[in-house]
């Protein structure tokens, strides 16, 4: 019987190349209002610095209408500018009349950012924190947030950040919607909370998911296998051949409060001394849904020269049963920092496979590429749900694949770094790359925006959770 899919990939039988171009939405200004329901915001800062350790927005919600206000109902946001196009951000509540437990912090991306605004932490409430009788206030909410690195916070170009306000004073640039309904402030241009264009960032409270911090002391850490990963030994492809995968070369370290997954290759210009790394999931069990991943790209050897062809990856996969098999799928990030296959530097591609054909070689895949250097930390995110498949890349949407490319069969969860060949860099000196990773997510049969994801994250390590793996078996 032939397939939908099958008809598709007949008429895309050869790889094809996306552009992919982000064009504007026009957004919702002002403000809006509701008979009855009003509040105001007050906010004070005690971190006045132009940079600091952590921003620490301090706020009070006052109900100034004459009906009861739910807290639950009531969402705030706070905007910034993000310190890198990479960082992420963790909140945190010191104290609150209302209880921390009852205040929840989540980040999202604007949908159109300005010069003092790309992110903004929004503030919402538990059924605990109960409501606001007219007149009344929260009273202190001591809250703040920093870079997941730790690294020092750039406030002065901030939107919402007040280096003068340090003591509660009304404050228009963090807004208040009360059940949707944006009741006070002034976003950044663009930028009103109820712009349909802006996405939530609450990710949804359900759905089978695999969350791993990479919390472990060492290659042979028995909870790497108990939880489902396997450190690659056995010999084979990709890369070149006779080179050796090398389980001791994947370590671990905490970098800046995170637990940081290293993987190492190195080579002296020979397939004896070459040594490339792979951690893959024990099982294929994952299909649709939403995958995530925050790796850190290197450019330059950690030592010796440069100059080998050499591939970073975060992708899924499952097995070609034949040449040309109908229900093969792979989908991939991968990062060549000298070039390779044909480019002579940097690129990073975005590729999803229909099947291929080993020898003679022959492919079947749709690619999105990046010709610039892409060092340095990356939130990957790929999403498939039943039409397509879309790949971002720091919460901007990098490519858009067709329905011709969608799985049939569940697949692996990988990361890997490995030399295309030793013809990029003939030199016998020793020399090593290393490819980072701080965290890997799935959520099944669910879209997560790159914001959600950052949420879901942010919420497992508030919570301390290090591992949980909910997906049932393929």
């Amino acid at each position: 019987m032939t397939s939908v899919k099958q008809r598709l990939r007949t008429a895309a039988a050869t790889a094809v190349v996306v552009a992919v171009g982000a064009a504007g939405l026009a957004a919702l200004p002002g403000t809006a209002s509701a008979a009855g329901e009003a509040v105001s915001v007050q906010y004070r800062t005690s971190a006045s610095g132009a940079t600091a350790d952590q921003s620490e927005p301090w706020l009070k919600v006052k109900n100034t209408g004459d009906s009861a206000v739910q807290l639950s109902t009531v969402k705030l946001r706070y905007y910034f500018k993000a310190d890198s196009g990479g960082a992420s951000y963790r909140f945190a509540c010191s104290w609150a009349v209302k209880g921390c437990a009852n205040i929840t912090g989540t980040f999202g991306t604007l949908a159109q950012p300005t010069a003092t605004a790309d992110r903004y932490l929004e503030i919402g409430f538990t059924s605990g924190a109960g409501s606001l009788a007219p007149g009344a206030d929260t009273g202190d909410m001591q809250l703040r947030f920093h870079q997941s690195s730790w690294q020092t916070l750039n406030q002065s170009d901030d939107y919402s950040f007040g280096a003068g306000q340090t003591a509660y004073g009304n404050w228009s640039k963090i807004t208040a919607q009360v059940a949707g309904r944006t009741l006070w402030g002034t976003a950044p241009a663009g930028n009103d909370p109820t712009d349909p264009t802006d996405p939530p960032t609450d990710p949804p409270a359900n759905g089978a998911s695999l969350f791993d911090d990479f919390n472990y002391s060492n290659h042979t850490d028995p909870r790497i296998s108990t939880n489902g990963w396997n450190v690659r030994s056995n010999s084979g492809g990709p890369g070149v051949p006779g080179a050796t995968w090398a389980p001791e070369n994947v370590t671990f370290s905490s970098t800046g409060g995170n637990s940081v997954m290293n993987l190492e290759t190195s080579t002296a210009g020979t397939a004896a001394t070459t040594e490339q790394t792979e951690v893959l999931t024990k099982a294929t069990k994952f299909k649709n849904g939403t995958y995530a991943a925050r790796v850190k790209f290197s450019d330059a050897p950690r030592f010796g020269p440069d100059g080998d062809r050499l591939v970073q990856t975060f992708f899924t996969i499952n097995d070609l049963k034949a040449p040309m098999a109908d229900d093969y799928a792979e989908y991939d990030f991968e990062y060549l920092p000298n070039g390779g296959w044909g480019e002579p530097s940097n690129i990073l591609y975005t590729t999803s496979w229909e099947t291929y054909n080993p020898d003679p070689w022959q492919a079947v895949n749709q690619h999105t590429e990046s010709r610039q250097s892409h060092s340095g930390w990356h939130d990957l995110v790929l999403t498939i749900d039943n039409s397509s498949i879309k790949y971002y890349l720091d919460g901007q949407l990098f490519g858009t694949h067709d329905a011709a490319y969608l799985p049939e069969r569940p697949m692996s969860i990988n990361f890997n770094q490995w030399l295309i060949d030793l013809a990029g860099q003939t030199s016998t000196t020793p020399r090593a790359y290393d490819q980072q990773v701080d965290y890997v997510l799935h959520v099944k049969d669910q879209v997560l925006t790159p914001a959600q994801v950052a949420a879901k994250v942010g919420a497992y390590r508030s919570a301390g959770t290090t591992f949980v793996d909910t997906v049932p078996g393929a």
